[in-house]
């Protein structure tokens, strides 16, 4: 009896060394499994990445730049063919009630000249610092005032660019839900509905939602609209690491994995803004070319395009057209305007 009792204890140990032995081999499988998934390449071969710009007027003329010129040469030089164009409210309605759209109405006419198509940015938060863009009328407004207000800007903007062809899309506020960046009141989910219930009963056009790639969540973004659009920036700069470059904390598959998490369709997501310039610790006017090509040169950028490529998303509109412009005009380097003209020119 004793010797089967030992008998008993041996089986038991050798019972439980296989099961810790079959953990790990799961485990090891399972790690392996995450590092190849974190290396896939998500691009579709038979389906090539559409690539387009952002134009910001205001950008460009802070760079020095006649934001004409620029504009005309990004349409001519480099063949761009899809817009991502700006309804700065703060731009369009200077007075109370009183809307000036002579600048986009030319913007909008160059592009369809061209046989260029548009996605329409609408609302108070936009692209560039502030991110909220208001017109200094409001400076007294409550914040349900300003919403008020929003919505008559809404519906003039759409009411006046619905019969352009070459508008494809209507983005409504850009990152709404965002409330770390910019000088803006707290995001407002309510209000943002709100908007898009409006913009899709003044228009048939779908509604695009973006959101922060790397920290944005999605899904509450992605559900509000017809289309979503998320950021992706690659080499940044803070003031704890200086200039940190996301290659392998965020590699094709975190944004895929992201997609999947939020019940999204990944070949379907536009990359609204792809880092193609600089981000820097300064106004640009302080940093030295030098520094600047530590976050964007040349060869970052090719790298940026090949990494848009490789997430299998649709879409991306590339951010910081007017920078490679003044680099070329200003600073007498074109590496990265002809960088650029091989996306368009290949």
């Amino acid at each position: 009896m004793a010797k089967n009792r030992g008998r008993g204890v041996d089986c038991g140990g050798i019972g439980i060394f296989s099961i810790m032995k079959k953990l790990i081999i799961i485990l090891l499988i399972f790690f392996v499994a995450i590092i190849i998934f974190w290396r896939l390449d998500f691009s579709q071969p038979g389906r090539p990445m559409i690539f387009g710009v952002t134009f910001s007027q205001p950008e460009a003329e802070y760079l020095g730049l006649d934001w004409k010129k620029t504009y005309i040469s990004i349409l001519d030089d480099l063949k761009v063919r899809h817009l991502r164009l700006l309804a700065y409210w703060n731009q369009l309605e200077k007075e109370e009630g009183k809307f000036d759209f002579n600048d986009l109405d030319w913007q909008v006419a160059q592009a369809r000249q061209r046989g260029a198509k548009i996605i329409m940015t609408i609302g108070r938060r936009l692209p560039h610092w502030p991110e909220c863009h208001t017109p200094t009328w409001t400076a007294n407004l409550s914040e349900k005032e300003q919403q008020e207000k929003i919505v008559k800007m809404l519906e003039t903007v759409v009411n006046h660019y619905k019969k352009q062809s070459g508008v494809i899309m209507w983005q409504v506020e850009n990152e709404p839900l965002v409330n770390w960046f910019g000088r803006c009141p707290p995001a407002d989910k309510e209000f943002t509905k709100q908007e898009v219930a409006l913009v899709k009963n003044l228009d048939f056009r779908p509604v695009l939602i973006t959101d922060s790639g790397e920290l944005g969540w999605w899904r509450p973004a992605a559900r509000l609209g017809d289309y979503f659009g998320t950021t992706m920036y690659r080499v940044v700069w803070n003031k704890y690491f200086g200039y940190w470059n996301y290659k392998y904390l965020f590699p094709p598959a975190f944004y895929q994995l992201k997609a999947w998490l939020a019940g999204l369709y990944a070949p379907g997501i536009i990359i609204s803004e792809l880092q193609a310039e600089p981000w820097l610790r300064e106004s640009i006017e302080k940093i030295p070319l030098e520094e600047q090509r530590r976050s964007m040169d040349a060869k970052k950028f090719a790298e940026v395009i090949s990494f848009a490529r490789r997430t299998g998303f649709s879409q991306s509109y590339l951010w910081g057209a007017e920078y490679w412009y003044w680099l070329k005009e200003k600073k007498g380097d074109a590496s990265l305007w002809e960088a650029a003209k091989e996306i368009w020119q290949p």
